[in-house]
């Protein structure tokens, strides 16, 4: 089937059925697949066609899913050992109330920076915030864009799924990508730090408090970091010292260094499956989001952008943060919107001249821009984790998407143009 050419039409009906269907609250997964079944006998490749492009698609998506399941070790690891919840407290202990909104936005990028997920990371860093935020009076608003802001900061040089699949799709070292976006990265901190500042009267201040259990029962903080440090290091072999460690095996024994450093080398397998359970939907996603962007990989979509962006006079690099921004946007999920982005626009971008590891940083960054809109689940879990009404959520809107424009036009900056 390699000379079947589904139309741009088609491609763009497939994807628009499956947004539509995921903000109607249909499950991603199915709704995607979905949309590229659509997609491609719209876009004339017929039945046959149509699937045996979703399944090429879903099969390029398999070295991703493999690593992503095995970096669950790593997450399970750090959130019920209670290392995460040590590595925040510790954080804000250390900054004190003085620094606090800028220790939460370090909190959570530190963490999410260390392979715990971004939603998770905000959930884990709520309770820590919450008590600031009664003790200081801020409003909900501050505290939340604190976390979220930081999150979106760690997300871009973490190894979480986004930075996984990215990596493969343009085929660059997980290490180097982590690295890739780390200035982008600080620049979005400080302007986080900037924007919270402005929200710290805005809206409902912290009222109710959540009474955290077993406090007592945290492991030291050398304990708690051991275990992403480890792994860290282990993906930064490659380009220190040439020894190439794979992320399939890195992120798990940076998991399991943290479950002996712990103490809680008992509890393991429980650990550990709690960490697959936490990256079960992220697999089956990236399998919908693999069938969608073999559909418009085998379409003209791609050279239809690539004419409307010269038509627009718009420089051809462009094309790597404006398709991680809008697939981000379109899936309200930085992993979907990465994987969706890199899949079907990586050949173009790299087509065009840019390092494969430069597009990659730039899509990446991309996806974080309006991957926090209603339709995802992140806006829901990040308002619940608050306890933050829906209305004040929305506002929060363009305060985060200034922190993923900052975090895209810096990086673009760095790999569009001065690199």
């Amino acid at each position: 089937h390699m000379d079947l050419q589904i139309t741009t039409f088609g491609a763009l009906l497939g994807l628009a059925v499956a947004i539509f269907l995921i903000i109607k609250k249909g499950h991603p997964a199915y709704s995607l697949i979905l949309g590229a079944l659509i997609g491609g006998l719209v876009g004339g490749a017929g039945l046959d066609g149509t699937v045996s492009t979703m399944i090429d698609g879903a099969k390029g998506m398999m070295p991703a899913i493999i690593r992503i399941i095995t970096s669950g070790v790593l997450a399970g690891v750090l959130i019920k050992t209670g290392s995460a919840a040590k590595i925040a407290e510790q954080i804000v202990k250390v900054l004190g109330e003085k620094r606090a909104l800028f220790a939460l936005a370090l909190a959570t990028m530190i963490l999410t920076a260390a392979g715990v997920f971004i939603d998770i990371a905000v959930i884990t860093v709520a309770p820590i915030a919450l008590a600031l935020g009664k003790k200081l009076n801020y409003s909900k608003m501050a505290i939340l864009l604190a976390m979220i802001g930081g999150g979106k900061c760690g997300n871009v040089i973490s190894p979480n799924p986004n930075t996984i699949a990215a990596s493969e799709n343009f085929g660059v070292e997980l290490s180097s990508l982590m690295g890739a976006n780390v200035i982008a990265a600080i620049c979005g901190l400080i302007v986080t730090v900037f924007l919270v500042k402005l929200l710290i009267n805005k809206g409902e201040k912290v009222t109710e408090i959540v009474v955290e259990e077993n406090q007592d029962d945290l492991p030291s903080f050398f304990a708690a970091v051991i275990g992403p440090v480890v792994a860290i290091l282990l993906l930064a072999l490659r380009p220190l010292a040439g020894i190439t460690v794979d992320p399939l095996i890195a992120l798990p024994v940076g998991g399991i260094i943290g479950v002996i450093a712990c103490g809680k080398w008992k509890h393991t397998n429980e650990y550990i499956t709690f960490g697959l359970t936490k990256m079960m939907p992220v697999a089956v996603l990236l399998v919908g989001t693999g069938a969608v962007a073999g559909i418009i990989k085998a379409s003209t979509l791609q050279t239809t952008t690539i004419a409307l962006l010269n038509g627009l006079s718009i420089p051809e690099f462009l094309l790597a943060p404006i398709a991680g921004i809008l697939m981000g946007a379109a899936t309200a999920s930085t992993t979907a919107g990465t994987t969706i982005a890199s899949a079907t626009f990586g050949p173009a971008i790299m087509a065009a001249g840019v390092s494969p590891l430069g597009g990659a940083a730039m899509v990446h960054a991309g996806a974080t821009v309006l991957d926090h809109l209603p339709h995802g689940s992140f806006f829901h879990a990040t308002a619940g984790a608050t306890n933050v009404s829906i209305n004040e959520r929305l506002k929060l809107i363009p305060y985060e998407s200034l922190v993923g424009l900052t975090i895209t036009i810096v990086t673009t900056i760095i790999w569009g143009i001065i690199l």
